[in-house]
């Protein structure tokens, strides 16, 4: 388990950033007096609404350290209907488990596949042949875990599970203003009512349910299952693997512990009234209320519980209280009285991802490409990603919720710093696909991808441009440097060709192109370029001298691949618009969040135009959406924009909860939604230079965009 240094800081981090978030409501305070937008109306405009089970989406409600997703009755009363396409999960930022290690492979090391490095050999884990044992293992742990089911039931003497059948009249309703669930329905004709929050500095959920049912059977459940690498972080399969124990038990509350090999957690249950607590089964314990009605809170931590908890009503306060001072400061966009039909779902979409990413992705950690919803990649997060989920919560002027995460890269910079090094490079690098530990996971393709290598340099750069303060390049200047010392040693000086090389072996964002074929790749290139100049930079503010190695490879860094006169995924791959012409369009990425650095802009704009008309769209990611739409944006094509980030596929789907679904086992999708907000941060606030008002829109007149406190225009270049 991952060690918390507090309850305030599961909220707002651990480096002074609760007089941060301070900071940014007083920034924003003179434009909450000015505002010309009406944020209330904007944003319960967009509420989601469910007057049936849609098994694709189920609420959730969060506080970026826990997040807990219910189905129609509020609570996660019917499991099995959600099971196969959003399961209902309980998950935070703290709670993993590790499977024992099987014995046979304690003393076992991980062989390393050896790649040709232009004269030398390099050892990547890639390949799991001759030990999948080993290999699968290491991918699979930790995993993510679900922390508990809670969900209605029906009781006398013995639980048994409310029949959907007998549901009806569902009237459900996420208030997004306040952070607060409020479900009704009938049960066999009788009314049903349950309130949900969750409270925005603890992991504490606070449920208030009435019903005259609550007198006669209707009873809450609690149920806890053994760690599982599955979406659904949970197997319920396995009752002697785990131990649940009732360590504490009083008038109105309980404290369990649970133990799953050698990760632990505690549950604090506290109730009001007359309620009566029984356990009913191994890891199955009931709420029972008397009268009708039922309140209750239940608290998730992995260190010791507070001396007192919360109730109910001071919960749901605190949900408003945080949520309204959200969505009052920062930035907003308001598209009403637009003249395309298509305006009112993009502004739900950029509303619904502003709470998702929330409640997702602000947390402590940096996020799993599905948040706290469910598990992807085994709960694991993919740092190439994290970028996507986050970045835009500084466009948003809402950055201290991206600097929470930014504090764990300086906890993994030993392990960054041993991986470079036992590849013979220096500074440090950057690991794909990890748990809290910072371990890399063995994969085919995540330890040869290199475009998470300067994403730290953009963040910090963020940062900087927000804050612009000596403390800020003091904080993040280890980052910064180390990342920069990487990527310049990475750079392979070609003696023939008189230039600096990236690969091979590489894999470039564009996933599907074999290592050892590649180099070059047209992306990779131009973020080289940018962050070394940005770390430049970044010396030069701190009074050292510019390093002439950075300086070397800036100088001589390849140029940017064309053919036909448009550009290459890479410098190898002619066929890039015929048999490469799926997964990510990433050439596009040279000019899009990135400035352009070496991009033509006339080349840059034929290579769009061709994408938008060869690339096979049904075979895409989320986030290529939002990449073309900033691509089309500084290209002045503001009606290609509008039409990237609208564009009718599978993948650019966004479900009435807002999520963004890509396929079964990948339900929902994060980088999607903030690759969604960071693009049209852009496009309506623009970048430096920006030749006019809402420039990544259409300029004819359809598009009515209104605006206030985004900082694109002061952040981005």
């Amino acid at each position: 388990m991952l060690t918390r240094r507090g309850f305030i800081e599961s909220l707002f981090g651990s480096i002074a950033l609760t007089p941060s978030l301070s900071h940014f409501c007083k920034l924003n305070s003179e434009l909450l007096r000015q505002s010309s937008i009406d944020r209330v109306e904007l944003v319960k405009r967009h509420n989601p609404r469910a007057t049936k089970l849609d098994p694709l989406s189920p609420f959730s409600i969060g506080n970026g350290e826990f997040a807990f997703t219910a189905d129609i009755t509020g609570l996660q009363t019917f499991p099995d209907e959600y099971e196969n396409a959003m399961p209902l999960c309980t998950l935070s930022q703290w709670g993993w488990h590790t499977s024992p290690k099987p014995d046979e492979l304690n003393n076992k090391t991980l062989r390393l596949k050896q790649y040709e490095t232009h004269g030398r050999k390099v050892g990547y884990h890639t390949s799991s042949e001759g030990q999948p044992e080993l290999f699968n293992w290491l991918r699979e742990n930790p995993h993510r875990l679900h922390l508990g089911r809670i969900g209605l039931c029906l009781f006398d003497n013995a639980i048994s599970r409310i029949k959907f059948d007998a549901v009806s009249n569902i009237e459900q309703r996420l208030d997004i203003w306040r952070g607060v669930l409020l479900s009704k329905f009938e049960l066999n004709g009788r009314p049903v009512s349950v309130t949900t929050a969750v409270h925005p500095e603890i992991d504490l959920l606070a449920v208030n349910i009435e019903s005259p049912l609550l007198k006669s059977g209707l009873a809450v459940s609690f149920a806890f299952p053994y760690g599982s690498p599955a979406m659904n972080a949970a197997s319920w399969s396995e009752p002697t693997k785990h131990q649940t124990s009732l360590t504490r038990v009083g008038r109105n509350s309980v404290i369990l512990v649970r133990s799953l090999d050698k990760d632990a957690y505690s549950i604090a249950i506290d109730w009001d009234g007359n309620v009566v607590f029984r356990q009913a089964g191994t890891h199955t314990f009931i709420l029972k209320s008397a009268t009708d009605t039922l309140k209750f809170i239940v608290g998730f931590f992995n260190d010791r519980r507070p001396d007192s908890l919360p109730g109910f009503q001071a919960t749901v306060t605190a949900s408003d209280k945080h949520w309204r001072r959200f969505w009052n400061s920062g930035g907003v966009v308001e598209l009403a009285g637009s003249n395309d039909h298509r305006a009112n779902e993009l502004e739900r979409r950029i509303v619904l991802s502003q709470y998702l990413t929330a409640i997702q992705c602000a947390g402590s950690l940096p996020p799993q490409e599905t948040g706290l919803t469910v598990n992807s990649w085994y709960g694991k997060f993919h740092l190439e990603m994290h970028w996507w989920h986050a970045a835009h919560f500084a466009l948003w002027n809402r950055l201290p919720l991206f600097e929470k995460s930014l504090a764990w890269y300086e906890t993994i910079l030993p392990k960054a710093k041993q991986l470079a090094s036992s590849q013979g490079y220096d500074g440090v690098r950057w690991p794909k696909m990890v748990g809290p530990e910072g371990d890399d996971s063995p994969s085919p393709i995540g330890p040869l991808l290199i475009w998470q290598q300067p994403h730290p340099i953009f963040y910090a750069e963020l940062c900087y441009q927000s804050q612009p303060r000596r403390e800020t390049l003091v904080r993040y200047r280890d980052i910064v440097f180390e990342s920069a010392r990487f990527m310049a040693s990475f750079a392979y000086f070609d003696t023939e060709t008189k230039r600096f090389w990236l690969g091979p072996p590489v894999i470039p964002a564009q996933e599907n192109h074999p290592p050892q074929e590649t180099w070059n790749p047209t992306f990779e290139l131009a973020y080289w370029s940018y962050a070394l100049k940005v770390a430049q930079r970044w010396r030069e503010r701190l009074g050292l001298k510019r390093s002439a190695d950075w300086d070397q490879v800036i100088s001589k860094l390849s140029p940017l691949p064309v053919r036909d006169g448009v550009y290459l995924a890479h410098e190898n791959c002619p066929q890039t618009f015929t048999e490469r012409n799926r997964d990510h369009p990433s050439m596009l990425g040279a000019m899009s969040f990135l400035p352009g650095d070496g991009v033509d802009v006339e080349t840059m704009r034929r290579t769009l135009n061709k994408t938008l008309k060869e690339w096979r769209w049904d075979e895409t990611w989320g986030w290529d959406y939002p990449l073309v739409a900033m691509t089309a944006a500084r290209l002045g094509e503001g009606k290609l924009a509008i039409d990237a980030l609208l564009m009718s596929t599978e993948k650019n789907r966004y479900l009435p909860n807002g999520h963004n679904w890509q396929r079964a086992n990948l339900p929902c999708y994060l980088p999607g939604n903030g690759g969604l907000l960071y693009a049209v941060a852009m496009m309506a606030g623009g970048w430096r230079g920006a030749p006019n008002e809402a420039p990544g829109f259409p300029a004819d007149g359809t598009w009515h965009v209104r605006t206030e406190g985004l900082r694109s225009k002061e952040l981005v270049t």
